[in-house]
């Protein structure tokens, strides 16, 4: 891990938030290297203790946020709340990720939202 392109960047975030690292840097290499976002940035959340992402897919003129998390760890409305709270946006991704490697997004809007038809 020591030697990926990211670790520079990654490692005192790694360092400071350990339970929420090995989520952090799968889902900031996927969004980095795989999904090729552009205009990414790190965000402390202390609320929730971890680090978010904001950045924008290409081709996307509006920026997206995103809160990484592992899939056996307990996610609470309280917690969810406190991450909408450092975005300003009325919607936030969810990435949970897996022993596997890999990652699912999910879309978590405040409020009641209409699907779009």
């Amino acid at each position: 891990m020591n030697a990926h392109p990211s670790f520079d960047l990654l490692s005192p975030y790694l360092t400071k938030y350990p339970q929420a690292g090995g989520s952090l840097f799968q889902v900031y290499n996927d969004i980095k290297y795989s999904q090729q976002w552009e205009q990414i940035e790190l965000v402390e959340l202390e609320s929730c203790n971890r680090v978010g992402i904001k950045g924008r897919k290409p081709g996307v003129e509006t920026s997206l946020y995103v809160v990484p998390c592992s899939l056996p760890e307990s996610i609470s409305f309280g917690w969810l709340s406190s991450a909408f709270a450092s975005f300003p946006s009325s919607s936030i991704y969810l990435a949970i990720t897996s022993e596997d490697s890999s990652v699912v997004y999910y879309k978590i809007s405040q409020g009641i939202v209409k699907p779009p038809m």
